[in-house]
């Protein structure tokens, strides 16, 4: 399995559009997820910094729920442009997608100062909204498990 995400799509979204807190390259103070294939999965790779602390040794809940979600509109977005017959790097703006919905279970507690990986599978339901649903591993223990239904941005949520 990946352990490195090479080229991700985040990497090729338009300036415009990366200033997302959890994976918005252009954010400086943010966490900069990067989300990309490893066969027919998707995988986003972070390792929570030592201040995203719930209580200390443990992750924090709401970077976990960061990291599902990113990974979601993420893994979303790299569908989407393989269907229409495009892969990071390519050249080729890849869409962008917003979040409809957001589940997070957490199974157990997540240490910190170990990377996380978020393991993704996508599904089509209508055109413009996928289905990803999210595997976290804290090495190879399953932390959490989460869904994300995730819509084509529309074009009203670009400021001009």
């Amino acid at each position: 399995m990946v352990e490195n995400v090479k080229h991700a799509i985040q990497d090729d979204y338009a300036d415009d559009y990366s200033w997302c807190y959890g994976c918005g390259k252009l954010n400086e103070s943010g966490l900069h997820l990067r989300t990309g294939w490893d066969g027919d999965k998707t995988v986003t790779i972070y390792t929570p910094r030592e201040d995203q602390m719930a209580i200390p040794g443990f992750v924090y809940g709401g970077v976990i729920a960061s990291l599902v979600d990113c990974h979601g509109t993420g893994s979303a977005a790299l569908a989407l442009h393989r269907k229409n017959g495009h892969e990071p790097g390519d050249g080729e703006e890849p869409p962008r997608f917003v979040t409809g919905s957001l589940k997070v279970d957490f199974l157990k507690p997540t240490p910190n100062g170990v990377a996380l990986k978020a393991v993704g599978t996508v599904e089509e339901i209508h055109p413009k909204k996928w289905k990803v649903q999210t595997e976290v591993y804290a090495g190879d223990v399953c932390v959490v498990k989460g869904e994300v239904i995730a819509v084509v941005m529309p074009s009203t949520f670009i400021q001009k």
